[in-house]
């Protein structure tokens, strides 16, 4: 919906967000519940809810009984097909498309092979594709775009990926006309936003988000915000110096990157390999138990660092090394021994079951500006 004007007409715009953000979260609702929740007046909630009506983002879904005596509420929802967002990752040597609706459920995703060498041609390519899914899914909110590196997410430059080997890239400018708003964002901030409604219960509430793949990184998020810092570098939390270990592709030696990410846990486990003659193959469990033991304890290191500093309510790990009881176990207890035991209290640590999908996060952030309510 169009922002113009001051006053009244300013926070009208501010309660509908307010009201797509609240009917998003709960799915089906009530518009006295609405009232209440958002403090607002019922004839602003009502005015509101016609609007979304009249506008089909909304419909009424019959009765809801009350208990005892009292007159029964009308169901209201939105239709989340009716609001959509994508989200575009680009990594070495590969590329992926999710679109959403406006509930995160996936409507379609795709992967495909993609020559990351050359930066401009590879953003004339996801030019053409953002037109080509504009023009497929005219409900599109915007399309998020998701690139590993140094960004700033308000111009939409890129300042360094080491990852894809780019240096001073202005992603936005090459994807202003693709008939949609455009984010671009790290993917690893942008897969934080998933974990919401699930760990940050209470909007003050603090989540520190960290995920491990091909890099390792991390996001800190202060209620709905995502914090990035001065030089948006906030929340790097893979180069964070955990041993007298090996050296890290930033140059420096002992990074948690170095230590737990999937390249680095592959090289770990082929050297290992290499050195397993054939009659001493049943040594293989204790190798793997002792690759995930020193991986637990430097992300135990790590998250020691982060609780000390930004002390979290909540630290989620995304990581595929959480199915090993013992990369967690030692994890969790490295952390603990090397954190105050009151902070280590009042911290909830949870290792995720499932991964987080950075297009996923990347077409919410789209759907999180929708919402965004600044007067």
């Amino acid at each position: 919906m169009k922002e113009s004007g001051k006053g009244p007409a300013l926070l009208r715009v501010h309660n509908v967000k307010r009201a797509l953000g609240f009917l998003r979260q709960q799915r089906i609702t009530t518009r006295q519940d609405m009232s209440q929740a958002l403090s607002l007046s019922k004839n602003t909630v009502s005015l509101i809810v016609e609007e979304l009506i009249a506008a089909d983002l909304v419909q009424e879904r019959g009765l809801q009984q009350v208990a005892g005596a009292g007159r029964p509420k009308i169901q209201i929802a939105l239709r989340p097909e009716k609001m959509k967002a994508a989200g575009i990752l680009i990594e070495r040597e590969r590329a992926q498309l999710t679109v959403c609706d406006y509930f995160s459920e996936v409507i379609d995703t795709q992967t495909w092979p993609m020559d990351t060498q050359d930066p401009q041609r590879v953003l004339r390519e996801i030019n053409a594709l953002c037109r080509q899914r504009v023009a497929q899914h005219p409900e599109l909110l915007g399309i998020g775009v998701g690139l590993p590196g140094i960004i700033d997410p308000e111009r939409g430059y890129l300042h360094l990926s080491s990852h894809l080997n780019w240096h001073s890239v202005d992603v936005q400018s090459a994807l202003r006309d693709v008939g949609a708003p455009v984010r671009v964002m790290n993917p690893v901030r942008a897969a934080a936003l998933l974990s919401l409604p699930r760990h940050n219960e209470g909007a003050a509430r603090s989540c520190f988000y960290l995920r491990v793949g091909e890099g390792t990184g991390g996001a800190l998020l202060n209620g709905n915000e995502i914090f990035t810092g001065s030089s948006w570098t906030a929340g790097e939390a893979g180069h964070l110096t955990v041993a007298d270990g090996p050296q890290c592709r930033c140059g420096q030696q002992g990074c948690l990157e170095a230590i737990i990410s999937i390249p680095a846990i592959r090289q770990r486990f082929a050297r290992a390999r290499a050195g397993l003659s054939w009659e001493k193959r049943d040594e293989a469990p204790d190798v793997t138990h002792a690759i995930m033991r020193e991986a637990g304890e430097a992300l135990g290191k790590a998250l020691s660092q982060i609780m000390l500093l930004l002390n979290p309510a909540t630290l989620v790990i995304d990581c595929p090394w959480n199915i090993s009881p013992t990369f967690c176990e030692y994890a969790r207890e490295t952390a603990r021994a090397r954190t105050l035991a009151f902070t280590f209290k009042h911290t909830s640590i949870n290792f995720l079951t499932d991964n987080y999908s950075p297009t996923r996060g990347l077409a919410l952030a789209i759907i999180t500006r929708n919402e965004a309510t600044t007067i």
